[in-house]
């Protein structure tokens, strides 16, 4: 780069102006000052000089760091859609107009995730390009058993499709595991544990045969890890917006119109899951969870041990592990809420607000498919 013509002409004025000194023969002090202001004006357009150079090389640099930055988002958004074999590029992708009619986001300013609010297609290629290890923890143990097909066949049809995912199904009984059709890097993994006597048994265990599962085996086998439900089955699509540190997914009962006060919290406080009245944020269900492998880690763990503290104490908890899971959740923030599309049940009809229903609750008969009749 040259210099500008303003800055050679201040220049050329101020030598010929100290050269016209040094010619009438001014006094040496005078000279002397001269060549002080000459000496400044020239360290001024030097340094202009300099600023100019720099200024440029940064607009070529951003210029070229925007074209590359660019280039990556085309490639990312030039996924494929599988479902129905269309090519979609950035051209022709649209922008979510987001809700109105539901909150979107939570006090403590994380994503609250409802249809509407995303563009799954752009999420999920976002996301493919780290290729993440998924687990997805279930429990079948005694006859729900009998569930496993519809939430396998299902799972394969609507849960994070086109990503590694792998089945952790903790049972009782091994040979009623179904054979089913798995898509290209998924599998199922079989981990035995006992039978209960009672279903309160089963919920509790949960938490501990996972803390000692991930222990065991599945830190090195993850990266992202689920916990839900077997007795429910996959109706839409579930992609990687589930995906954050800690996701948890608000309970269909008490999402809408529930007072605080009013939520099915543990209130006695004996128990470790005690949550005291005016305290809270949202009710969780326990039947769907997910985060990074630690983070859910540490949420099991949790509601592990603080179960067994109350069982030394000759307590159980309102609701189970979901009462000491919601304890845990009100000091350890989800950094991301998924609406109750990804949990609802067949028992209740589906209101306005809920575009689409994700995963479903099946209808039982509990005196039938739990080991103490439902007691």
């Amino acid at each position: 780069m040259h210099l500008s013509i303003q800055s050679l002409s201040v220049i050329s004025a101020a030598v010929k102006g100290l050269r016209m000194c040094f010619l009438l023969r001014i006094p040496s002090k005078a000279y002397y000052f001269i060549s002080f202001i000459v000496l400044l004006i020239f360290l001024r357009t030097f340094y202009r000089y300099s600023q100019d150079i720099i200024r440029n090389s940064a607009s070529t640099m951003c210029f070229d760091d925007m074209e590359l930055t660019m280039e990556k988002q085309t490639n990312v958004v030039e996924a494929k859609h599988r479902s129905n074999k269309v090519s979609w590029s950035i051209e022709n992708l649209s922008i979510p107009n987001g809700r109105t009619d539901v909150n979107c986001v939570t006090n403590w300013n994380v994503p609250l995730v409802w249809e509407g609010t995303f563009d799954p297609i752009v999420i999920d290629a976002i996301y493919k390009k780290t290729n993440p290890r998924v687990g997805v923890m279930i429990f079948a143990v005694g006859k729900y058993t009998g569930f496993l097909k519809g939430f396998l066949e299902t799972g394969e049809k609507h849960f994070l499709t086109d990503f590694r995912v792998t089945y952790y199904i903790f049972t009782d009984n091994e040979k009623e595991v179904p054979a089913i059709a798995l898509g290209k890097g998924r599998k199922i993994t079989v981990l035995p544990v006992p039978s209960a006597k009672r279903w309160q048994e089963v919920v509790f265990g949960r938490m501990k045969w996972a803390t000692i599962t991930i222990d065991k085996q599945i830190r090195n086998e993850a990266d992202y890890l689920f916990l839900m439900d077997v007795d429910s089955l996959f109706h839409n699509r579930i992609g990687a917006e589930s995906f954050s540190r800690l996701s948890a997914v608000l309970h269909r009962g008490y999402y809408k119109n529930t007072e605080r006060a009013n939520f099915p919290y543990e209130r006695h406080p004996e128990s470790r899951a005690y949550i005291p009245v005016g305290e809270g944020d949202y009710y969780y269900t326990a039947a769907v969870l997910g985060g990074y492998l630690e983070d859910i880690y540490n949420l099991v763990r949790y509601c592990y041990e603080q179960s067994e503290e109350d069982s030394k104490n000759k307590i159980e908890a309102v609701w189970q592990e979901e009462s000491h899971l919601n304890k845990y959740l009100l000091y350890n923030k989800p950094t991301k809420v998924l609406s109750p599309e990804y949990l609802w049940s067949d028992y209740d009809a589906v209101p306005a607000d809920i575009k689409v229903v994700r995963i479903s609750q099946l209808k039982k008969n509990y005196a039938e498919v739990r080991p103490n009749g439902g007691h």
